[in-house]
């Protein structure tokens, strides 16, 4: 059976793949963003709505997954290893990232030379930035915790929605057969769900090109060559990031980095294009699951990574601030610059997976250091849509390899059965599964 549907999949013309679909896509919103400006800047409705569908799902996925991987747990323990590591990995990658970013723009210095006085800037456009707030951590660590769940859920809050849905997965295991009937109910629930989410990635390849098309019609080339150097330290940090960071994580996981993004790698060209790591989350999630990863990892790694583990947001944060104080010829002692990473290691924290919100964290970030001059921000205003489109890739790369990672080192996850599954690939229904 499972050779006859591999067959059939891979006898379907490569223009049916949603991969090649995508790519297409961005090459047509290139083009029309270039040439035909204006009307690709009306075409801004076709990305946001194929965001907002995705948004439309986003709560109900992340509560199913975690609710029934937490019911599924036979024992409470484990549930407290995968947090506790969770955390631990989070934290340590995303400072490696930080300080990629740190060391990277210190050797390319893309800053330097531009000799730009501050009080020249016109910051009218920052005004919607800079009156973003910093939460404290008192402040944070309330906010874990609902208010109401109907409002978390109405807010997509992430952390708030995992909160919830551990404590209701804890009660239905602590209930048993009891719970049996409403365990049974939200499985299929996640099924209907689920199918919701694969009739709307066939409209991935209409977003994508409404998303590329306002961006390059918006922004167009020219600020795309005059800022070029910082976006190309951006996109080269990035790679070095997922070439030795990634990489070394996965060869120590006993799994393949390309592998991994080979099966992920129409939801990395979604990430891509739409800049928007929320993009593509549900398919993550569902994608992992069928890989061999258990629901109670994939349920709490991956949204929970939005959170606190936004590798490509990491990168950036540095490597903009050192550049913003380059560019205007601010000395930075190295007291000031490990201030910058120490505050960027708790700001970073649950600033992920939209569009635009790393931008609005750094700004509120300098603003509450006072030494880097927030009117910088504008030299990135022309790039950072761009600039989004590599911290989005890296987020979703850096979350899917954790939560295999986490997986592998609490032993939940049978990498035998992960690599046949990774070989065979996403097409396969009938993949051998260690999930359930």
């Amino acid at each position: 059976m499972a050779s006859d549907t591999t067959s059939s999949s891979a006898s379907k013309p490569f223009w049916h793949g949603l991969f090649f679909q995508v790519v297409v896509a961005t090459c047509i919103g290139i083009m029309l963003g270039l040439f035909y400006p204006h009307f690709a800047e009306s075409l801004k409705p076709l990305g946001d709505g194929f965001i907002r569908l995705i948004k439309m799902v986003f709560a109900p996925v992340i509560a199913l997954t975690v609710i029934l991987g937490v019911a599924r747990m036979e024992s409470m323990k484990d549930l407290g290893q995968v947090g506790v590591v969770s955390l631990v990995y989070f934290e340590v990658v995303s400072t490696f990232a930080l300080i990629l970013g740190l060391a990277t723009v210190h050797l390319l210095q893309p800053g330097a030379g531009m000799n730009i006085d501050p009080a020249t800037l016109d910051t009218k456009a920052l005004a919607s930035f800079t009156a973003a707030k910093s939460l404290t951590f008192e402040d944070f660590v309330l906010n874990i915790i609902p208010t109401s769940v109907i409002d978390s859920f109405a807010k997509n809050d992430v952390l708030q929605i995992i909160f919830f849905s551990i404590l209701l997965g804890v009660a239905l295991s602590a209930l048993g057969k009891r719970a049996k009937p409403l365990v049974e109910t939200l499985e299929s629930l996640t099924e209907s769900v689920f199918y919701i989410v694969r009739l709307i990635m066939r409209l991935a390849p209409i977003g994508t090109l409404g998303a590329i098309a306002f961006t390059v019609g918006k922004y167009g080339s020219g600020s795309i060559l005059s800022m070029g150097k910082v976006m190309g330290a951006m996109y080269l940090t990035a790679i070095l990031f997922i070439a030795i960071v990634l990489n070394i994580i996965a060869r120590v996981s006993k799994f393949s980095l390309w592998k991994l993004m080979k099966y992920i790698k129409d939801e990395l060209v979604t990430v891509f294009a739409t800049g928007s790591s929320e993009s593509v989350l549900p398919q993550i999630m569902e994608k992992l699951v069928k890989l061999g990863v258990p629901r109670t990892v994939v349920g709490i790694t991956i949204p929970a990574g939005l959170t606190f583990n936004p590798d490509g947001q990491c990168i950036y944060y540095t490597l903009a601030a050192i550049f913003i104080a380059q560019a205007t010829n601010t000395p930075l002692t190295v007291t000031d610059q490990l201030i910058v990473l120490g505050v960027l290691m708790v700001a970073s924290k649950g600033s992920a997976g939209v569009t635009g919100s790393g931008f609005i964290t750094l700004a509120a970030v300098l603003a509450s250091i006072g030494k880097i001059p927030v009117a910088g921000m504008v030299l990135l205003l022309g790039v950072d849509p761009f600039m989004s489109r590599a911290r989005g890739f890296t987020n979703t790369l850096g979350n899917t390899v954790a939560a295999m990672a986490i997986a592998r080192w609490v032993g939940a996850a049978d990498m035998t059965v992960v690599n046949a599954n990774l070989d065979i690939g996403p097409e396969s229904e009938t993949a051998p599964s260690a999930a359930e």
